[in-house]
């Protein structure tokens, strides 16, 4: 499962490059696909346009993946920050900032996971330094406080949810209720660490079958719907992220200082 980190990432970048595609189209037509979450102006649009590409390319392409997942963290957490935490205040029973905000922190979480594996270990013990390690707890808890919300969400509006399964697909109450158990279960396992790497491959094979079977038929028959396009590559960033986060549970294990070590 430790291979599933190449997997993992090319996905991550190809979701972060089209995240940073729909803000230049905003940008450029003020309409377009829209940015994904929130409209924001041209001028940002532009900025964090350019700071998305740059990080998708970077992650593709094994160019400065640090620096990439760092920045990728930042504008990610900053906005579910800045802009959906004082929504969640104000109207906290709406379900809308929620999933956006959690869906950023998720991302952001996935990012730092990135970072810490493509951090520098000490040249003598092969151990991370304990920055890193924190960096990499980090990255796996917001992951999965994002997987816990979505499961919380799945089971209060499990009808709502149920209208999104594909009409063809039996049982589609069943169905919202089982992946909002599964999304509380893979966030406990990713936490603890038993059963790891098996709950956030799962996981990421999920989000997967999401994008084929759910997201591109929806998308097929709404091109111009900036929303679709947003749910399809969250979908896609969320299963790069889950393989990345499986590959590196596998190829860690954690000594008494909380440190990952190589196995």
């Amino acid at each position: 499962m430790s291979k599933l980190i190449t997997p993992g990432r090319y996905l991550f970048a190809l979701a972060i490059l089209a995240f940073g595609i729909q803000h230049f189209a905003f940008a450029i037509t003020g309409a377009g696909l829209g940015p994904p979450w929130t409209p924001v102006n041209h001028v940002l649009s532009y900025i964090v346009g350019v700071l998305l590409l740059a990080a998708g390319v970077g992650l593709a392409t094994m160019w400065q993946v640090r620096c990439a997942g760092i920045m990728l963290s930042i504008v990610f957490m900053a906005r579910a920050l800045l802009h959906y935490a004082p929504k969640l205040i104000a109207t906290p029973r709406n379900p809308g900032p929620w999933t956006s905000g959690f869906e950023l922190l998720a991302l952001g979480g996935a990012s730092l996971v990135l970072t810490a594996m493509f951090s520098d270990r000490h040249a003598y013990t092969g151990k991370f330094d304990r920055s890193i390690a924190n960096l990499f707890l980090a990255g796996r808890l917001l992951f999965a406080i994002g997987l816990v919300v979505f499961g919380v969400q799945h089971l209060m509006y499990g009808a709502f949810v149920a209208t999104l399964v594909p009409a063809w697909i039996p049982f589609q109450l069943f169905w919202a209720y089982f992946v909002g158990v599964a999304f509380i279960a893979a966030a406990l396992a990713i936490v603890s660490g038993k059963l790891a790497p098996l709950a956030a491959t799962l996981l990421g094979t999920m989000f997967f079958l999401w994008v084929v079977m759910l997201h591109v038929p929806r998308v097929a028959s709404a091109l111009h719907n900036g929303n679709e396009w947003t749910s399809l590559f969250v979908a896609l960033a969320m299963g790069g992220g889950a393989f990345v986060v499986a590959g590196a549970t596998a190829k860690h294990t954690w000594g008494p200082d909380r440190a990952p070590y190589y196995s």
